[in-house]
């Protein structure tokens, strides 16, 4: 079992706040984080993808109130969107009672913006947070290699081969596909849908031209944006935003996106072994957009991420922006001999980061000149849990 990074952070905020929430994608460790933090106090779980768990909540304002002093575990409550208004309450009673903590643990499988469709938001008394895949900083430095390739949901990652591996990430989109993307909106054909996601993974980290998108998917441009709103929704697509600062420079405008776990981008390739990995077109991409989601996963939550890129190419890859105006610039190159361009350095000339460091796929830390750190992706993380 993996030790998550999140964990601490979600003991504090059962310990501050009556209700929280704690999103990511299936089968990415929700349940076993929960049951492990649940250990050592009174709890009560409920899957309520079960229908015995879910008859048991017919009268949750019966139901809920007996178990009152427990930390109530919901699992997939994105399934009852009706439970919303009624937890409301039941925490308010709860507070009025001296209850103001560790009531409910709410476990989804879908973003903040889809739950509060779905439905009332438990606003001034419920915390988010979000569990991604394993990162770097939670599997070791020696298992970057494997992370990349196979990804970081638990099952891939510790499969006994590579085949088995791209196996279940095979099984894991088709069920995505198939079974869970239909429940959170309009009937959406499966293949279709498999089409744009392989045509996301295609141009991992390029600019965001859903016009274009939409043209080669033979849909409206209205569409194209609502599959690519719901694949952020279910927290399997990053949209990175360009940064913005009145600089007098053109900046590109469109966000770039990502097909956030390295795995799925392989597996909707088909790409089943590093050396076919190593040779194929999407490589450099694909590392680019693995390091992004360690380093975004890493970094603190009040840290904020974006690319920066100027019509005169000026560009960084990743600009992590920190409360107070610090700039941190940070550059990914797939290779044991990095060397920074000169977009790179003219991005710095523009914003002046704190900061500058370039993440390459060695071991050891070294400097490039003018200020730029080569770093490993492993020491990129550590750098920027310091930081926070």
């Amino acid at each position: 079992m993996f030790h998550r990074q999140l964990q601490s952070r979600l003991l504090d905020e059962i310990g501050h706040s009556p209700a929280v929430a704690l999103l990511g994608p299936r089968q990415v460790g929700k349940t076993t984080l929960a049951l492990a933090v649940a250990q050592d106090r009174t709890s009560l779980y409920l899957d309520l993808e079960s229908e015995r768990d879910r008859a048991k909540l017919a009268e949750p304002e019966l139901y809920l109130p007996e178990h009152r002093g427990s930390l109530v575990i919901l699992d997939e409550v994105h399934r009852v969107p009706g439970l919303f208004p009624v937890l409301r309450g039941l925490i308010d009673q709860a507070r009025r009672l001296g209850y103001r903590s560790g009531q409910y643990l709410l476990l989804g499988s879908a973003s903040l913006d889809l739950l509060q469709q779905s439905g009332e938001t438990l606003a001034g008394r419920i915390a988010y947070l979000e569990l991604g895949p394993l990162g770097i900083a939670e599997t070791g430095d020696d298992s970057a290699d494997t992370l990349w390739l196979r990804g970081g949901f638990p099952d891939s990652l510790t499969a006994p081969g590579d085949a088995r591996s791209l196996r279940w990430r095979h099984n894991f989109i088709r069920t995505y596909l198939e079974r869970d993307i239909p429940q959170f909106g309009p009937r959406i054909a499966a293949e279709t849908l498999r089409r744009f996601w392989t045509m996301l993974a295609h141009h991992q980290g390029g600019l965001l031209n859903v016009a274009q998108l939409a043209r080669n998917l033979g849909v409206d441009a209205k569409t194209a944006h609502g599959y690519i709103d719901l694949l952020c929704d279910l927290l399997l697509v990053r949209r990175l935003p360009p940064w913005h600062a009145n600089i007098g420079k053109r900046l590109v405008k469109s966000p770039k996106v990502y097909v956030r776990d390295s795995g799925l981008v392989h597996a909707l390739l088909e790409i089943e072994s590093r050396e076919q990995l190593l040779s194929h077109p999407v490589v450099g991409a694909s590392w680019e957009g693995f390091c992004i989601e360690n380093l975004v996963g890493t970094a603190p939550s009040e840290a904020q991420a974006y690319f920066y890129r100027t019509g005169g190419g000026a560009e960084i890859d990743l600009l992590v922006a920190w409360p107070g105006g610090e700039l941190w610039a940070i550059e990914i190159k797939r290779s044991l001999a990095p060397k920074v361009e000169r977009g790179f350095h003219a991005a710095c000339e523009d914003l002046s980061p704190t900061r500058k460091l370039v993440v390459y796929p060695g071991q050891d830390t070294f400097p490039l000149g003018h200020g730029i750190e080569a770093v490993s992706l492993a020491h990129a993380c550590r750098l920027l849990t310091g930081r926070g």
